[in-house]
């Protein structure tokens, strides 16, 4: 399955102030400790609520729609070992517009999972008594709320101070924990609980198609699933990224993937029928509002709850970091872009983009104020994720034709099948998180348009040398695909406001044949290759050390 081309041109790595400190481990559990935080806390209660048992079909959807945005940004991670990846492939292929455009993307999603970590921790910190009071009824922060929140920011933000080698340790570590606590509760809480019956007994599909294919978005599984990509991410700190990024970035998923589905299945079978006799809609048990911990003293495992609760600290911690770490990344990705100020770009004796680093802190903090719970957070943040993993499957397109002679150290098998079916499934994800998500989402990405834009033009106006040039002929499409995705969601069937005129099955046709639409016809008018290797070559030149 791996190929490389010999003496084929290489994407040049873009140090610049960044330390090449992470092997094959570290870049992996970046990935598996992101993919395992507060989806593992959360995801399985939430999903079978929304799809009652068959709520594992949908585990298994959001898995194959994951793997297949992961085996394309394998291939482009060995391509363009840079930082902040999945925030450049876009600029590389198709110039200054879309690549603005699939950037912010990417740091809205990445700078919005540590506020969503923090108030994990919150909720379940709820059940000790030194805990209560940080969070409304509506499980809104309080004025102590916020503070506690804020120094959990603030404790992330100072770990990532110390530079990436000692965050890949202190990550490796936090993983482990991370992965042998849920395997310990799905084979502790399996044995003499697992009850075959409660699988059917309330009905299998109780919602039909729309509720399993519903709880793929709103329910936190593509959330759970989310955090492959920061392998990609620290690529340009990866000590061998052509050999090693492809390797982390699938491993991880394998990882995470198979410990969610058991998680599922474990946590529908020992539940006691009388939890969900009214119905899976109706699920209620003491301790609900931590879903694992509260299950685990339910059946007479407190010792266990005890642990899960403690490890509702430690999980969405790790997870926080890391996404942390990614955002700092991202903004300085987005800097060497020329679509945000320079001064992101600068690093300290550690090799620390320092400035990214306390602009995500910032606006981790204000992310606390206008969300009031993890549910509504992670509906925000999956589609602002997939409409970032999009961007790959657009850009592979675009090099599969400009680029064929470029080293691929992997070679992603019936690329020219898979890559169009990975930005179908990325469009499906979308559109089933709901109108009532994507019109919200619509304004952040105004606002984004808003800051990025007003600072690409300010730069072309002064003469900047790392001003963004707009192609906005490489990138005509981009504005038919954002306003056709909100149309079809409007029209369709799926979420509050949502006009209900496109059955179900046939709002897959749609967004299938849209879809396909928009990648023929970016893939058509991309930049071209001498246009796409002067824009590496111009990153690679400019990433001189800034201190």
């Amino acid at each position: 399955m791996t190929k490389v081309d010999q003496a084929a041109p290489v994407a040049t790595s873009d140090t610049g102030g960044l330390r090449r400190d992470v092997g094959l481990i570290g870049l992996m559990w970046a990935s598996v400790g992101s993919i395992i935080g507060s989806g593992w806390l959360y995801g399985a209660e939430k999903a079978v609520v929304v799809a009652g048992p068959a709520a594992i079909i949908s585990w298994v959807i959001g898995t194959v729609a994951i793997v297949l945005l992961a085996l394309v940004h394998a291939e482009l991670g060995g391509m363009f070992p840079v930082a902040g990846g999945t925030a450049r492939y876009p600029h590389y292929a198709f110039g200054g517009l879309a690549g603005m455009s699939f950037g912010w993307f990417s740091w809205l999603q990445a700078a919005t999972v540590a506020p969503i970590e923090v108030e994990a921790m919150i909720g379940y910190a709820g059940h000790w008594k030194f805990a209560q009071g940080l969070q409304n009824a509506d499980q809104t922060l309080t004025t102590s709320g916020i503070v506690t929140a804020i120094v959990l920011m603030a404790v992330f933000v100072g770990v990532n101070f110390f530079g990436v080698r000692a965050l890949a340790h202190t990550n490796s570590a936090a993983t482990w924990w991370k992965i042998a606590i849920p395997l310990a509760a799905i084979f502790i809480i399996a044995v003499g609980n697992f009850h075959v019956g409660n699988f059917t007994s309330e009905g299998f599909a109780p919602f039909g198609a729309k509720g399993v294919l519903g709880a793929v978005s709103s329910s936190g599984i593509i959330f759970a699933l989310l955090g492959f990509e920061q392998a990609i991410q620290l690529a340009g700190e990866s000590r061998n990224p052509q050999r090693d990024l492809p390797r982390a970035t699938l491993g991880s998923v394998a990882i995470g993937a198979g410990i969610y589905i058991l998680l599922q299945i474990v946590f529908i079978a020992a539940l006691p029928h009388a939890s969900f006799a009214h119905g899976w809609a109706k699920l209620a048990y003491a301790g609900i509002s931590g879903p694992w911990a509260g299950l685990a003293t339910l059946v007479g495992l407190g010792w266990l709850g005890w642990v899960l609760y403690v490890d509702a600290i430690i999980s969405p911690g790790g997870t926080g970091l890391i996404y942390t770490t990614a955002t700092s990344r991202v903004s300085y990705g987005l800097a060497k872009n020329g679509y945000a100020p320079k001064a992101l770009t600068k690093t300290d004796k550690r090799g620390v983009p320092w400035i990214g680093l306390i602009v995500t802190f910032v606006t981790g903090i204000l992310c606390f104020l206008p969300f009031p719970s993890w549910q509504e957070l992670v509906g925000f943040i999956t589609s602002a994720s997939v409409l970032m993993y999009a961007g790959a499957p657009l850009a592979y397109g675009a090099f599969s034709d400009r680029l064929p002679h470029f080293e691929r150290p992997y070679r992603l098998p019936a690329g020219k099948v898979i890559s169009p079916l990975s930005f179908v499934v990325a469009n499906l994800i979308i559109y089933w998180s709901g109108w009532n998500t994507l019109w919200r989402l619509a304004f952040a990405i105004l606002l984004g348009y808003l800051l990025m834009g007003s600072y690409a033009v300010w730069a072309n106006l002064k003469g900047k040398p790392d001003a963004p040039r707009m192609d906005f002929k490489a990138a005509q499409w981009l504005p038919a695909y954002l306003l056709g995705i909100g149309l079809i969601s409007w029209q369709g069937g799926f979420g509050d406001g949502s006009q209900g005129n496109i059955p179900l099955y046939w709002d897959i046709l749609v967004i299938a044949a849209f879809s396909l639409g928009v990648y023929y016809w970016a893939k058509a008018t991309a930049s071209k290759t001498e246009a796409i290797e002067r824009s590496i070559d111009e990153v690679v030149v400019t990433d001189a050390p800034a201190h």
